[in-house]
């Protein structure tokens, strides 16, 4: 049982972002249940395995998440936050406007998007599968579907204003459709029949060219 218990904190470990002392102990749970997620899917998420495998005193999952939806949705609050994290801020996208002149503002888009694909795709494996995890426990719990769409906005809404930006007629159609393919590939990538074959960063942003041109009648 003990090798069982280090077995899964190592795991747990491998998912959760590099520890630092200032980490909180609501990210070090939240963490460490995404941890558990990719690792032994939602039955084995409990309070106390979280205690358990981030090295905590039983209790303490508790006492910052009192009910399993508690603690899932912190789940889902963490994993926006990180997925959030896959630029730094000097690698987003800038708008048509903050392009310097000349540079083409697609390839920007295209070039920006296919970074942080390809870093989700090659770095981020575990919390995609954690992330189908939660998705499909949302379609079990009405109140945990509200939460996962309102953070699942956080994404598309400023894609929308990319793509009208861009001159695009239809900006939410059009957004909508690119993380439709986002999500194809990730869940192609993470769990489908691609999950040994994951795409280089060049025919990433390959893809996302073909589409914004496409939509934009280039």
């Amino acid at each position: 049982m003990t090798a069982d218990r280090t077995a899964a904190s190592a795991s747990a470990a491998s998912v959760s972002a590099p520890a630092t002392s200032a980490a909180s102990r609501a990210e070090l749970i939240a963490d460490t249940a995404l941890g558990l997620l990719a690792e032994r899917g939602m039955r084995g998420l409990t309070h106390r395995a979280v205690d358990e495998a981030a090295g905590l005193p039983l209790g303490s999952t508790s006492n910052h998440a009192r009910t399993r939806a508690a603690l899932l949705k912190a789940a889902v609050r963490r994993l926006a936050q990180r997925e959030a994290e896959v630029l730094t801020p000097d690698e987003m996208p800038r708008s048509a406007e903050a392009a310097p002149d000349g540079a083409d503002p697609v390839a920007e888009l295209a070039d920006g998007l296919s970074l942080a694909l390809h870093r989700s795709l090659t770095a981020q494996r575990e919390l995609l599968i954690a992330r189908y995890e939660l998705a499909l426990e949302a379609t079990r719990r009405p109140e945990l579907r509200e939460f996962y769409d309102a953070t699942g906005r956080g994404f598309r809404e400023p894609l929308e204003a990319m793509m009208t930006a861009l001159g695009s007629t239809e900006p939410r159609r059009h957004a909508r459709s690119l993380v439709a393919w986002c999500e194809g590939l990730m869940f192609s990538c993470a769990a489908g029949a691609d999950h040994d074959a994951v795409p280089d960063r060049a025919t990433l942003r390959t893809g996302f060219t073909e589409l914004l041109r496409g939509m934009l009648n280039e």
